[in-house]
Formats: C-alpha cells, structure tokens, sequence
C-alpha cells in the first residue's frame, strides 16, 4: 500500500492560520493582522513613532490585501483552506509585492532592535514564544539551525534564507520549515 506523503507547505500554512486565527473562529481577518501586529510592538516595546512600527504595520496592510487578492473576490474573512491558497498564490505572485522577502525584513527588523542586522537567541526566542506562541524548547532548537555559521547570531541573510525555505521548501527538516516549530 502506498501512501502519500504530508504535504509539507500546507501543514506549515495550516499552522499559521491556527496562530493567525485569534479568537479561534474558524477565519482569518484583518482583525487577526492588526492583533500580530500589536503582539510586534508590544513584544519588542517599539514606540508608535519608531519606523519599524511604520514598517510592520504596512507591511502587513499590503500583505493583507494581497490575500484578499488572491482569495475569492469579495472576501473580508478567509477559512483555514482559503487562507492556505491564498498565499500559497501570494507568495509565488510578486507582481506587487514580495512576501517572502517582504516578511522576513519586517520581522527581523523588529527583533535588530540596535540595527545591527544580527539577532542573538534571547529576541528570536522572544519572538517565537511572544508573538508566534511556539514553545521554548523549539525555539532554541530552531535558533541553533538558523544560525547557519555557528556564530551565536542569527543574520539577515540566514533569517531571509529562512524564510524562502519557510514558504517554498517541501523539506520538513530545513532549517526555514522549522521556523516557527517542528511539524
């Protein structure tokens, strides 16, 4: 007997969406966006008058509406398989905007709180317990596969390689499928 394997972007949108879907009502929708963005500025104490609370919130908006772009026309609100294909379409359409690097900048951006372009394990960890709500033990682990060259450090080239492997990779054992966790 043959069975398929798993597939691997979907569990890993899956898993977005159930940390996306805050009040747990089955759909994703800006409100679900405007609380992570919240959860951004709260966690790493950013001023509103701070660019990267600026950046983080633009971001997101235009994310948004490229969901929304991609989904059913109409929509305001996504069920866990429209939010799936939805950005499933979204990341491979940089037409208007680049998700993938788009996201990755806007999160690093507000873990380098001194713009150094290196986060230690202490802001990645806060990130992924605070605002992603993944357990600690994963996020040490997961530090440790990001930070490509040993050095303690995460940097935004890993951070971005990460995040490419986060949305394009079917691998569920590299570094960037890890990110937000095991599977």
């Amino acid at each position: 007997m043959t069975t398929t394997p798993p597939d691997v972007l979907r569990l890993k949108l899956e898993r977005a969406f159930d940390t996306m879907d805050a009040n747990e009502d089955g759909y994703v929708e800006w409100s679900d966006y405007q609380k992570l963005i919240d959860r951004f500025i709260s966690v790493f104490q950013i001023g509103q008058t701070d660019p990267r609370a600026a950046r983080i919130h633009a971001f997101y908006q235009m994310y948004w509406q490229e969901l929304l772009r991609h989904a059913h026309p109409g929509r305001q609100k996504l069920s866990k398989d429209e939010y799936v294909e939805a950005i499933r379409l979204t990341s491979m359409d940089t037409s208007r905007l680049n998700v993938v690097e788009g996201s990755g900048h806007a999160t690093f951006d507000c873990m380098d709180a001194d713009g150094d372009n290196m986060v230690g394990k202490e802001a990645f960890g806060t990130f992924l317990r605070k605002v992603w709500k993944v357990a600690q033990p994963d996020a040490i682990e997961v530090f440790d596969r990001l930070d490509l060259d040993g050095d303690g450090r995460i940097s935004r080239h890993e951070f971005l390689r990460a995040a490419n492997e986060y949305f394009y990779s079917y691998d569920p054992k590299a570094p960037g499928s890890l990110l937000f966790g095991h599977l």
